[in-house]
């Protein structure tokens, strides 16, 4: 990924802090031809050197073929993003970009299809993501015959983080003045994207 180095973001609490905000990963492999798959991953940040990331997806799916261990993976993690007018600089004349966040995280694939391996990653999954799931009283919670039926169709595995690039694309080449233009415009805007970009800039002013 190029990243000037203005937009370098390498501090591993902020990145981790990203990972698990915006955890709906776009995963990148390869086998005989590339396979791309959209996944919700869960981060172990204090599994491996770098942290470990969790996932599983349906057995259908050709992709987990290539998570031997061996072959490496992309997994990008997106985060808030919006077209950037130069009209909202103060300093003129300027071109229109595009600001946005996002994460890369590089490593091996490792396949988890033993029983009970498999079932531990579920029960961790949902409790990062649907704890009530976890609730036998509930009416969702699944029967151990429909969990035992339901993990013969997927396919788990464990990424062991080797690499992670951060780029965080919120301005920091512009003055003062011209990125508290684009937190005004951004805030008429509005909406969630447009807060959590707003967010991110505001956090990346205050660390800097």
């Amino acid at each position: 990924m190029y990243v000037p180095q203005s937009f370098v973001e390498s501090d591993r609490e902020v990145l981790g802090s990203f990972i698990r905000r915006y955890a709906f990963a776009t995963v990148v492999s390869h086998g005989d031809e590339l396979h791309v798959s959209h996944l919700p991953l869960l981060l172990l940040p204090d599994q491996g050197s770098q942290g470990t990331l969790l996932g599983h997806m349906a057995r259908a799916n050709d992709q987990w073929q290539d998570f031997d261990g061996e072959r490496p993976c992309l997994c990008i993690f997106h985060g808030p993003h919006a077209y950037i007018s130069p009209t909202w600089y103060e300093k003129r004349p300027a071109v229109p970009t595009w600001n946005y966040a996002v994460v890369h995280v590089t490593g091996r694939p490792r396949r988890i299809e033993e029983p009970h391996a498999l079932t531990a990653l579920l029960d961790r999954t949902m409790e990062e993501f649907a704890p009530s799931l976890r609730d036998p009283s509930s009416d969702v919670h699944p029967s151990e015959e429909l969990r035992a039926a339901l993990l013969k169709q997927i396919v788990g595995f464990e990424i062991a983080i080797e690499r992670v690039e951060g780029k965080f694309k919120l301005g920091q080449n512009r003055s003062a003045q011209d990125r508290a233009g684009i937190v005004r415009a951004l805030e008429e805007i509005g909406g969630s994207n447009a807060e959590a970009l707003i967010e991110l800039m505001k956090d990346a002013d205050r660390r800097a």
